[in-house]
């Protein structure tokens, strides 16, 4: 993350941080009158983050108190990039996934609650603060060098390690993810932390990232410990990082693309919303096989005259009405006025 950290340094937070928190006056004059006292304080250098690419830094990166490698300075940092940036990946991505991928036909599923677009965007804006905070200590850990994260290439453990660090980050945080996932819907726990998640049976993209904060947190802890316990490339790390963001919104867009009876998309995932015990799994289906707590989605839910149909639609309420009972007894959600009176 020390790359990203670079990146947005040099062209955002380097000023804000000499506005805010600027240097203490120098004990000498110095040629330079502007930030001739950081100059003569810090004893901060410029290193770039990463081998590929460097970013020169303005005459800002030496203007505040906080220098960039400021242990505080680095952790609210990052704080801001998780929760402000995430918004904006939030609210640009699902939207995009909204206005080009989502079936607006949606709306009239029975299923379908009031309000929910709104809610769902609500719920994720108030819980993507404190899934930064609690974060960005991990990240800040990274940043610091207490993990596994290499530069060049050539420094991986072997030259094959570059290739084999990306589907063993996916089998690693998609096994530790499906049993944390499946903790989450133990009766103690589900009501008090999964059940926000699960208040949305037809979900939208904007439902990707509409969790509980301390449920959100957990499941993304798998991606943030990996680093602490294999060796992963930092550009590698980043580009998982986004991939991972992209792909919560991807199995919560309502389109299913292909019956692929071995990768989690968007179809298992509905199912998961819909029957809630099955299918736990982030990007496979193997561990929710090897669980026994697979359920393949029905051919159906791959033609779209059927899947839009409200016979089809009956039938699924009813199978999710049943379980509902099991797992969390009354129905208090508030549904569409207009679906109510199709019932």
């Amino acid at each position: 993350m020390d790359v990203i950290l670079e990146l947005i340094d040099t062209y955002l937070f380097d000023h804000m941080y000499a506005a805010v928190l600027p240097a203490l006056p120098a004990p000498y004059d110095f040629p330079d009158k502007v930030f001739a006292n950081a100059t003569a304080i810090q004893t901060w250098q410029y290193k770039p983050a990463t081998a590929y690419y460097s970013l020169q830094p303005s005459q800002a990166a030496w203007g505040s108190a906080w220098a960039r490698d400021n242990m505080y300075r680095q952790g609210v940092s990052l704080f801001l990039i998780l929760w402000l940036f995430g918004l904006l990946n939030y609210f640009v991505f699902a939207g995009l996934s909204y206005l080009f991928v989502f079936d607006k036909k949606t709306f009239e599923h029975p299923k379908f609650l009031k309000n929910q677009i709104w809610l769902e965007i609500k719920q994720a804006n108030s819980a993507m603060p404190g899934m930064a905070l609690m974060t960005a200590p991990l990240m800040l850990l990274e940043v610091r060098g207490f993990g596994k994260l290499y530069d060049k290439f050539e420094e991986a453990p072997a030259p094959w390690y570059n290739w084999l660090q990306l589907p063993l980050f996916l089998l690693f945080t998609d096994f530790a993810i499906y049993w944390i996932h499946r903790g989450l819907h133990h009766p103690w726990v589900y009501k008090h932390l999964h059940k926000p998640h699960h208040k949305w049976i037809m979900p939208t993209p904007f439902a990707s990232h509409a969790f509980h904060p301390l449920d959100g947190y957990a499941q993304s802890l798998p991606y943030h410990i990996f680093p602490f316990i294999f060796p992963l490339q930092k550009l590698a790390y980043v580009g998982l990082f986004v991939f991972i963001n992209f792909w919560t919104i991807l199995i919560h867009d309502g389109e299913y693309i292909a019956n692929n009876p071995i990768i989690n998309g968007a179809a298992c995932h509905s199912v998961h919303h819909l029957a809630f015990n099955y299918n736990y799994g982030q990007y496979t289906t193997l561990w929710d096989r090897l669980g026994g707590s697979y359920r393949a989605p029905e051919e159906e839910m791959f033609k779209k005259e059927v899947k839009m149909n409200k016979k089809y639609w009956e039938k699924e309420v009813k199978v999710m009405e049943s379980i509902l009972q099991d797992v969390e007894g009354e129905d208090d959600r508030d549904y569409a006025p207009e679906s109510k009176k199709s019932r």
